[in-house]
């Protein structure tokens, strides 16, 4: 009797693709009508810690705070929001974030950098950098780079991937 050997497919998806789709997955969880950025936290051995997208603090309606871009501090979102990679590296439960990477649609800004050196996360891989040169930008950068921390644009490999809900 012969034994058919059947091949493993071929087009799977990369880890990068995976984590990085989990980002972006994430992402369209966020109500802001502007920016929608999601994160993923992964361990060395390719398991997936936390994720988290940009909003509101837990209990803080998002029909009461503003969405706002322009205007005083009180009036806009930028005082209310918390970004996608601490929303992942608070909502993380297991214990420390030791040697993990982040994988991010956006650069992270100088204070997500903060909590990211401070989370112990040693790899950033990010997709857009669509604020590029401005200073919290620059701070960022300077933070991730004399902490040690890794820095890697996402590849897009240009894979389509439909998912239907």
């Amino acid at each position: 009797m012969e034994t058919k050997i059947i091949q493993k497919r071929q087009d799977y998806i990369s880890w990068d693709e995976y984590f990085m789709g989990i980002a972006a997955l994430s992402a369209l969880r966020s109500k802001d009508p502007n920016s929608q950025v999601g994160a993923c936290i992964v361990s060395e051995d390719n398991k997936i810690l936390s994720m988290g997208y940009n909003g509101f603090p837990i209990g803080c309606s998002d029909e009461l705070f503003p969405w706002a871009r322009e205007g005083d501090t009180l009036n806009t979102k930028y005082a209310y929001v918390v970004h996608s990679e601490l929303n992942a590296i608070l909502n993380y439960r297991g214990g420390s974030l030791q040697g993990t990477k982040i994988y991010v649609t956006l650069f992270p800004c100088n204070e997500c950098a903060k909590a990211i050196i401070q989370a112990g996360i040693k790899t950033v891989i990010y997709d857009s950098d669509k604020y590029d040169g401005t200073p919290a930008n620059i701070v960022s950068k300077k933070l991730l780079e004399t902490a040690g921390v890794k820095v890697v644009k996402y590849k897009k490999s240009g894979r389509k991937i439909n998912i239907e809900l």
